[in-house]
Order: structure tokens, then C-alpha cells, then sequence
């Protein structure tokens, strides 16, 4: 076939996809099949990296390309790196001087749950909140981040404050475009109802990361509370200098763990000016950091 005919074919065939779509909504459409191309790019010029994780990716944050992809729209459970859309909506509506004082949501929920060791009672500001949230990945300040979110929101005491931040983050998971995310809970613990994907993942904590505050607080090693009365260390061994696992120019996000969501970790990592996202689902507990070493020098490299 001559390039004439090549190019009345590929309008036909534009043209019958369009068809095809009917009534669906075409910007999502599109969306997706964007999607799609861009992991078929990246599987086609990258070479084949050894991820041991289910699902996993690496994306240019600055123009949202997957520059390497495994199973990244696979929906699977997210574990803590929920806490990255907590944190977001944090921001997004609350003031981080403001003072809270921790209430009974600090209860634990699950006897091995991670907590901050947060007490009822206890002021502290927003911005310690989403450091014990963020650095040790406290359950207890996940919900004490929710319940002030809704209440700021909605003028006063909520009692379903859980369901109700469950659907601002929904509604921002929408509106970001990360089209199989579901929410449950603000924290992570597992919930058949609580899903999310690699890609969208990704999605969401490249918005996080255009927020000052919140890469000052993920790139932190280590927090005291402006009281003085709390210290958090950084999960994130990619910060850790003297440690195995030590990434040069690591600065974020976040760690995470269930039984039914195995070893999950969102990172990112700037060189250059150059910041990149990597999300690896269902890992191990060394594999988890083994291969978003891998993840990140292929970025860099590409």
C-alpha cells in the first residue's frame, strides 16, 4: 500500500473508532487510549527491567510520560500510599499553622495498625499532623487529618466524617483523572472497596508534589512537633544516606504495607531539575526497594 493509501486507511479507521464510541464519554476515551499508547511506547524503546513487584511505573513528572510500565492500570490495593491524596486534600483545604486537637478517632482500628502515637487531647498543628501522617505513616493522624478536613468543610462536628472525606478524595481522584481509584478510608487499611492503580498513583502524587509544603514534609528524614512533644522518623530508606538502599536525590513520597496489599512504594527523586515518580504495588519488603532503585536508573538513564 502506497503512503496515499496508508494514510485513507488510517482516517477510516479513526473514523469508525469514533463511531464506536457513541454515547461514551470521549475525553475519557481519549484519555485512556493516551494512556494505553504511552505504555506501549515505553514497553517498545525501554529495555526489560527484572520488577519483581505485581505493577509498577516510572513517569516523567514533568511531562507525565510513563517512561516504563508493568500492569500499571491494574487495579490493586494501595495500602498507606493512600496517604498521599490525605495529604493532598490536606493542603488543599486546611491551613497548616492551624492547631487541632486530637480526638477519639485516634483509637486504634487494627491492633498492628502504624500509628504517630497520637493522644486524645493533644493540640498540635495541621503541619505536625501531616508529618506524623506522612514520615511514620500514621493511621491515627490519618483520621484525625479527616475528621478536620470534613469539619472545616462542612462548618462543624460530622458524624460520618470517614464516609464524607472518603468522597472529597474521590471527588479529587475524579477530577485528576485517575479513572480506577476508588477511596474507602483515609489511610489505607484494607477494604475490598479501596483500589487503586500504579499509573494513578502516580497520577496523584505528581500533583502532591507541585505543593511546596508537601515536599518539604516527604522529604524530611526526620519531624519534632512545633510543641516539641511528638518526634516522627521517615519510613522512606531511599533518605537514608548511610543505608543500603540510599537514592541520590530521593526527596519523597511514601511507604506502604497490608497483608493483602503486600509492600507498596510511591518515590520520586529529582537530578538536574529533572523530577521523576515511580510506583511499585505487591512487592516484597527488599524487593520493594530493589526495584524502585531499578525503576529510578532506568528513568534517568532514559
Amino acid at each position: 500500500m502506497n503512503r496515499k493509501g496508508r494514510r485513507l486507511a488510517a482516517l477510516v479507521t479513526a473514523a469508525v473508532a469514533l463511531a464506536v464510541v457513541g454515547t461514551e464519554d470521549l475525553d475519557a476515551k481519549v484519555a485512556r487510549m493516551m494512556d494505553e499508547a504511552k505504555e506501549r511506547f515505553a514497553g517498545k524503546t525501554a529495555p526489560s527491567i527484572a520488577i519483581e513487584g505485581s505493577a509498577a511505573t516510572v513517569v516523567d513528572a514533568n511531562s507525565g510520560v510513563a517512561l516504563f510500565s508493568k500492569q500499571a492500570h491494574r487495579r490493586m490495593y494501595p495500602a498507606s500510599t493512600t496517604k498521599i491524596m490525605t495529604a493532598l486534600l490536606a493542603l488543599k483545604y486546611g491551613e497548616l499553622d492551624e492547631t487541632i486537637v486530637v480526638g477519639e478517632e485516634a483509637r486504634p482500628e487494627a491492633p498492628d495498625e502504624s500509628t504517630a502515637g497520637l493522644t486524645e487531647g493533644q493540640a498540635l498543628t495541621l503541619r505536625d499532623a501531616l508529618s506524623g501522617l506522612m514520615l511514620p505513616s500514621g493511621n491515627d493522624a490519618a483520621r484525625v487529618v479527616a475528621r478536620y478536613i470534613v469539619e472545616k468543610t462542612e462548618g462543624g462536628p460530622v458524624p460520618n466524617w470517614n464516609e464524607r472525606f472518603a468522597a472529597l478524595m474521590n471527588a479529587e481522584a475524579e477530577r485528576l483523572g485517575a479513572r480506577d481509584t476508588h477511596f474507602a478510608n483515609p489511610h489505607g487499611l484494607h477494604d475490598p472497596d479501596h483500589y487503586s492503580t500504579a499509573s494513578d498513583l502516580a497520577l496523584i502524587a505528581r500533583e502532591a508534589m507541585n505543593d511546596p509544603a508537601f515536599r518539604d514534609i516527604v522529604a524530611a528524614k526526620s519531624y519534632r512537633s512545633e510543641a516539641g512533644d511528638a518526634w516522627f522518623g521517615n519510613r522512606n530508606k531511599l533518605l537514608d544516606e548511610e543505608g543500603e538502599f540510599y537514592l541520590q536525590g530521593a526527596n519523597g513520597v511514601k511507604t506502604g504495607f497490608t497483608s493483602d496489599a503486600g509492600y507498596c512504594l510511591v518515590a520520586s527523586a529529582e537530578r538536574d531539575g529533572r523530577l521523576l515518580i515511580s510506583v511499585v504495588l505487591q512487592s516484597t519488603e527488599t524487593d520493594v526497594w530493589t526495584d524502585t532503585l531499578r525503576l529510578m536508573a532506568h528513568g534517568f538513564s532514559t
